[in-house]
């Protein structure tokens, strides 16, 4: 099964990138992450690979609170030139899951995030439930918050950047 989400961003495609690209940070950047944790690192034909455990809510009843944890273990690695993140999901029931990122400029100040997942259970029926569990509910928060979080930085570094004064005088 093939699926992909994706937003367009107000904000730099390098700066969302340097926004996710650290997957270690994301249960710092991201309210609906409780761990992503590093478990293993190694140099691979990807450069540096990390295995991360990551742990996520899936709002139940949104109002109350209340959400289902969600856990599964990626082999992960940035790909700086071409501003892609991968992940390659080996545990959990999303075993199996290729993930592909793709942070893609549509202006100087501008990008969209395209998400893709491909997963092939061994078991079809699972796609379809996972797919709606996982891949729709959680990364679409994902998406939605470092849309908010790269604005804001993004907002905040041009009030930040002081008018270039008039010496023609």
């Amino acid at each position: 099964m093939h699926s992909r989400i994706e937003v367009h961003i107000d904000a730099p495609a390098e700066l969302v990138f340097g926004l996710a690209r650290d997957v270690r940070r994301w249960s710092s950047l991201l309210p609906h992450y409780v761990r992503s944790r590093q478990i293993e690192e190694r140099s691979s034909e990807h450069g540096t690979e990390r295995v991360l455990e990551f742990i996520a809510r899936r709002p139940l009843l949104p109002v109350l609170g209340l959400g289902l944890p969600v856990t599964w273990r990626s082999r992960t690695w940035p790909e700086p030139a071409h501003r892609r993140l991968r992940f390659i999901h080996t545990a959990g029931v999303t075993r199996g899951m290729d993930v592909t990122w793709r942070i893609e400029p549509t202006g100087p100040a501008s990008c969209r995030v395209v998400i893709d997942h491909d997963f092939a259970p061994r078991l079809p029926f699972v796609a379809g439930f996972v797919d709606r569990w996982f891949t729709e509910s959680i990364a679409g928060r994902t998406l939605a918050t470092f849309k908010t979080l790269a604005e804001a930085v993004h907002e905040a570094n041009q009030s930040a950047t002081p008018a270039t004064p008039n010496l023609s005088r």
